[in-house]
């Protein structure tokens, strides 16, 4: 292997170590985040384990990042975040932060989906809150169904039934702040059917 290669692998530990310093990760949160033993994360970190693509993908993912900028990385102190759209059940999910773990927030773009692809409401841990930027969004909430529009706010536990859609006509654009902790749900929205003006 030539030098240039043995030293841009040799870099990638101690970028390792300065993306989860500055991020605030522990060993054993970006374990469990990864799937990989704290152990392999620290000979990774230390330079006493090889990096390979097998570890390598599973951090550029808990990271946010490239798969590259693990391997020949600008400095890591750029405090811009560049999102990298990750597409689910065809609504466009772009992350504005880059931290593992904590509070998360994304721009998502809905198509309109009046059925949600026939999709079920689906629960799981944490809490949301949900600002439409642009078009109109459908809220299934537990046995609650809201019509948000421009300029609302729904904040929610996710652990109540939930499902997300847009009904269209023309494209809906929301941001979205995910955390871990659920708390009690505040919405300011109306009801499907409701007769106030868009």
């Amino acid at each position: 292997m030539a030098n240039d290669d043995n030293a841009a692998l040799a870099a990638v530990g101690p970028r390792l170590r300065a993306l989860r310093h500055q991020r605030g990760t522990t060993l054993t949160q970006l374990a469990d985040l990864t799937g990989i033993s704290v152990s392999t994360l620290s000979r990774l970190e230390s330079g006493s384990r090889r990096p390979t693509l097998e570890l390598l993908l599973p951090l550029a993912r808990a990271y946010q990042v490239a798969l590259d900028e693990l391997v020949d990385a600008p400095a890591t102190g750029d405090p811009r975040v560049r999102p990298k759209p990750i597409v689910i059940h065809g609504v466009t999910h772009l992350p504005l932060t880059r931290r593992p773990g904590g509070l998360q927030a994304f721009k998502q773009i809905f198509p309109p989906d009046p059925t949600a692809g026939g999709r079920t409401p689906q629960v799981h841990e944490g809490y949301e809150w949900l600002y439409v930027l642009s078009g109109r969004l459908r809220l299934v909430l537990g046995d609650r169904d809201l019509i948000l529009t421009h300029g609302e706010v729904a904040e929610f536990d996710t652990r109540i039934p939930h499902l997300i859609m847009n009904p269209g006509p023309g494209t809906a654009e929301a941001l979205s702040l995910f955390g871990p902790q659920g708390e009690r749900l505040h919405v300011r929205a109306r009801p499907v059917g409701s007769d106030r003006p868009d």
